[in-house]
């Protein structure tokens, strides 16, 4: 055999092999039933039905995110201002002790060169401590004059006040504060009968 007839002989077989496929192919194209278009609509309509779903879920899990991150907020926020609160209420006592001093010191040593820096001193720490807490918000409850309002006072004890009107505060025993517009500590006041 020559090489040509050989070569002959080698393409024959793939040629056939060729022609078997393409024939394979179409009948398997012509075993698939072909798709009616109401099948096809309906098969749409399934799938937009499925996209609309899937749509909607992620719509509601964005949501809950939102709302889960907005509380985390709050939170963060609330315990921020507990913490204040309790380190305000905790320094308190402090003040109380500045202003129970600056009123107790005898007018003897009040005009004593020596004394007059310590007491200034004195005085500019309890203004410096104040001016501090005023700007994280801390307001003194107004007491003396006013009529009692058991929200922001608490009455003490009742004493007989010749000129002033039942239940007006004629004495504060103890200041009271505000943290914003919440009260951290009532003002101890006696009241009038």
């Amino acid at each position: 055999m020559t090489r040509k007839h050989h070569k002959e002989q080698e393409e024959i077989p793939e040629t056939i092999n060729t022609e078997a496929a393409e024939t394979a192919a179409d009948e398997t194209v012509a075993e698939i039933p072909a798709a009616t278009e109401a099948d096809m609509e309906a098969e749409i309509s399934a799938r937009d039905a499925e996209i609309q779903k899937l749509r909607e879920e992620v719509m509601r899990r964005a949501a809950d995110f939102e709302n889960f991150r907005k509380q985390k907020e709050r939170e963060a926020a609330l315990s921020g201002t507990r913490m204040l609160e309790n380190t305000v209420r905790d320094l308190l006592p402090l003040i109380d002790d500045l202003k129970r001093l600056m009123s107790h010191i005898p007018a003897e040593m009040q005009e004593m060169a020596e004394a007059k820096p310590f007491i200034e001193g004195v005085e500019l720490i309890r203004k410096n401590f104040m001016s501090l807490l005023e700007n994280k918000g801390v307001k003194e409850i107004e007491a003396k004059g006013k009529v009692l309002d058991v929200n922001f006072h608490e009455a003490i004890t009742q004493i007989d006040a010749p000129g002033a009107e039942p239940d007006t505060i004629v004495e504060e025993y103890q200041t009271g504060y505000t943290l914003g517009d919440r009260v951290i500590r009532h003002a101890k006041v006696i009241v009038a009968k």
